[in-house]
C-alpha cells in the first residue's frame, strides 16, 4: 500500500484535524523533503496556530510513504468528457448529471478544480447553459469544483474558426450590450462565466475589454487573425491571457508575428498562455519555444472533449459531428479539421516535462499556481501554502496518480 492512515470517530468529518506525514511537498517553488502537511474544515492550517488554539491531536493520520504531494490540477478548458458536451442542452437535470459526471470522473486525473467551457453557440443555448454551470465547491459528494464557465466565443473570427460553428459567430458594434445580450448577462443573479475568449481583430472587441475586465471576468484571446499590435492592444486592455496557443490563430511570420509575437513582447507584460500538451495540436519543439520564452505564463490545459475517457467513434463539440481515432485525434468529420482533444491533465504534465525539459515543480506549476493566479484565486488554489484549500494530489516519481483529495477527504479515483 502507498500509505497508512488510522482514524479516530467524530461527529463532524469536516472538524477533523488531519496529519500527513513522510511526504515530499511541492510548496513555494520548491520540493520539500519529508514534511508534514496539517488540514482542518478542509483547509490548510499551520500546525502552531492550531495547537496554541485548541491542543487537540490529529483526528487522522496518513503516512505518504515518500510520495510527492502536489496541489490539485486545475484545468481551464475543458469542453466536456466521458460522453457529456457542455455545449449541448439537453435539459436542467440532464446537464447536472453531465456535470456531476464529469465533475467525479476527472478526479482520478487529478484535477481537483475545472471551468467548464463552452464553444461558440448559438443565444439561446447560453441563456439556457450558462445558469446550470455556476461555481460550485468540490467535496466527496461533487467531485472536482466547478469554478465558473469559459465562454470560448463567439465573438471570434472566421478565419480563425477551428473547430467552432460559422452561423453562431458575432460581432460586437453595440459594445458590452453585445456581450450582456448574447450571454443573458443582464438574467443571471450572480456571472457565472469566469473566463472569455475573444478576437481582438473582431469589430467592438477591443472596445469592450475594460468593460468586461470590470465584470469579473478573465479575458483571453485567441481564435483569430489580430496582428500584432491589436494582440498588444488586448493586453493593455486588459486581456491577461492566450487561448490554446498557436492553435486558431495567424501563424508567426517576421514582419508581423501576431498574437503569437506576444511570447517576444518587450513592450508590456508578457500574458499567460494556455497550451494544449497532446503532442498533436502542438508540436513538442513549438511548445519548447513558447517555455524558454516564457516559463511562468505557461498553462496546461487538455481542450478535451466528450470523447475523453471514451473509445474511438464519433461525437460531438457544440453543434458540429467529430470523429475521434484509434490515434487519440479528434477531426471534424465534414472537413477533417482538428478539434478538441482527448487527453486528460494529468498526461499534459507529463508530457510538458518530457517535451521542455523543464522541473518537476514547472510542470506542476503549469497546471496548478499558474491557472490559479490567471483566475487570482491563487490564496486558495494551486498552492499548498496555509489558509489554501485542502485540495492536493499524491504523485510517483513519474508524476502517476496515486490519491486525491478534495478539501481535505479522499476521493475514489476508480
Amino acid at each position: 500500500m502507498p500509505f497508512q492512515s488510522s482514524e479516530k470517530t467524530r461527529q463532524n468529518r469536516n472538524s477533523r484535524l488531519i496529519k500527513i506525514v513522510n511526504g515530499r511537498i511541492v510548496r513555494n517553488h520548491t520540493i520539500i523533503n519529508d514534511d508534514v502537511l496539517y488540514i482542518h474544515d478542509g483547509k490548510i492550517i499551520d500546525p502552531q496556530n492550531h495547537f496554541f488554539a485548541c491542543g487537540n491531536p490529529p483526528d487522522v493520520l496518513i503516512n505518504a510513504k515518500g510520495l510527492l504531494i502536489a496541489p490539485g490540477y486545475i484545468d481551464v478548458q475543458i469542453n466536456g468528457a466521458f460522453g457529456v458536451d457542455f455545449s449541448v442542452w439537453k435539459g436542467d437535470k440532464q446537464m447536472k448529471e453531465g456535470l456531476d459526471k464529469i465533475a467525479k470522473g476527472l478526479v482520478k486525473y487529478g484535477c481537483t478544480s475545472f471551468v467548464p467551457t463552452i464553444v461558440s453557440s448559438h443565444k439561446e443555448v447560453y441563456h439556457q447553459v450558462l445558469p446550470t454551470l455556476k461555481p460550485r465547491k468540490g467535496n466527496k459528494d461533487n467531485g472536482a469544483e466547478v469554478l465558473g464557465v469559459h465562454v470560448e466565443g463567439p465573438f471570434i473570427t472566421s478565419s480563425q474558426l477551428g473547430a467552432h460553428e460559422e452561423s453562431c459567430l458575432r460581432a460586437a458594434p453595440n459594445g458590452i450590450n453585445d456581450f450582456v445580450d448574447i450571454y443573458g448577462l443582464h438574467e443571471l443573479k450572480d456571472n457565472p462565466i469566469k473566463i472569455i475568449t475573444v478576437a481582438p481583430d473582431v469589430e467592438g472587441v477591443l472596445d469592450s475589454l475594460e468593460e468586461l475586465v470590470n465584470f469579473g471576468i478573465t479575458v483571453s484571446i485567441g481564435h483569430s487573425s489580430a496582428t500584432v499590435f491589436q494582440a498588444e492592444s488586448a493586453i493593455e486592455k486588459g486581456a491577461k491571457c492566450i487561448t490554446h496557443l498557436f492553435n486558431a490563430m495567424q501563424q508567426f511570420h517576421h514582419r508581423d508575428p501576431g498574437i503569437v509575437g506576444l511570447l517576444g513582447t518587450t513592450r508590456i507584460t508578457r500574458p499567460f498562455y494556455g497550451i494544449i500538451c497532446d503532442g498533436i495540436h502542438v508540436h513538442p519543439n513549438s511548445i519548447k519555444i513558447a517555455y524558454d520564452s516564457n516559463p511562468k505564463g505557461a498553462i496546461l490545459v487538455t481542450d478535451a472533449m466528450a470523447a475523453l475517457g471514451l473509445p474511438p467513434g464519433e461525437y460531438t463539440l457544440g453543434g458540429i459531428s467529430v470523429r475521434k481515432s484509434g490515434n487519440e485525434k479528434v477531426e471534424v468529420v465534414e472537413n477533417g479539421k482538428l478539434a478538441g482533444s482527448v487527453i486528460s491533465i494529468d498526461a499534459c504534465v507529463k508530457n510538458f516535462k518530457k517535451f521542455t525539459g523543464c522541473s518537476v515543480i514547472e510542470a506542476i506549476e503549469a497546471a496548478t499556481l499558474h491557472p490559479a493566479e490567471l483566475l487570482g484565486i491563487q490564496n486558495f488554489k494551486g498552492t499548498l501554502n496555509v489558509g489554501a484549500d485542502a485540495d492536493f494530489v499524491f504523485l510517483d516519481d513519474d508524476l502517476n496518480v496515486v490519491k486525491c483529495f478534495i478539501a481535505g477527504e479522499e476521493i475514489s479515483t476508480s
